[in-house]
């Protein structure tokens, strides 16, 4: 029996889905004005511009990034029409690392004062510093907490899939 959202719940909830819809869209107008770029190529270009040699393994940045495999691998295929990245093989493991080119790294420099300020004035400047910290310690519980309840998802219906497989292979012998 499902559960409903109590109103304390309900207000939480709906502040949640007004910023996942509204501050990626004040993200992306600003950063596409101002520097020609989407709030997820900023992201890609920032997470590798703050690794070791500004390349990372495709699969890792996508962990990082939040993001498909598919996904990532689009914007990379963009990122390396506009020559800011370029993809390449790591010897001895499997995989390919997105490699952040002098061009994508001076992408990610110029837009990064519009972003930061965009960041501080949709988010920061109605927070006090309590208020702030406060906002920090919830991001990461419910970070931990969806990140979590997302693998074990994932893991149950790999599992529903096995046993689905397995008891069709018993079927037909």
């Amino acid at each position: 029996m499902t559960k409903w959202l109590d109103p304390v719940e309900q207000r939480a909830w709906r502040a949640i889905v007004a910023l996942m819809t509204r501050l990626p869209g004040g993200l992306d107008t600003q950063l596409q004005r101002e520097s020609g770029v989407t709030h997820f190529e900023y992201w890609v270009l920032t997470l590798l511009s703050e690794e070791p040699g500004h390349r990372l393994q495709m699969s890792e940045l996508a962990h990082k990034a939040n993001a498909s495999l598919s996904r990532l691998s689009h914007v990379v295929s963009k990122m390396e029409r506009m020559g800011w990245a370029q993809r390449s093989a790591t010897t001895g493991r499997r995989g390919v690392q997105a490699v952040l080119t002098e061009d994508g790294y001076s992408k990610v420099v110029e837009a990064s004062p519009g972003y930061v300020d965009a960041v501080r004035r949709l988010v920061f400047d109605g927070l006090d510093a309590g208020q702030t910290a406060q906002l920090a310690e919830l991001s990461d519980i419910l970070a931990v907490q969806v990140t979590e309840t997302l693998i074990n998802i994932e893991e149950n219906a790999g599992s529903a899939d096995k046993q689905t497989k397995s008891a069709d292979k018993q079927t037909k012998s």
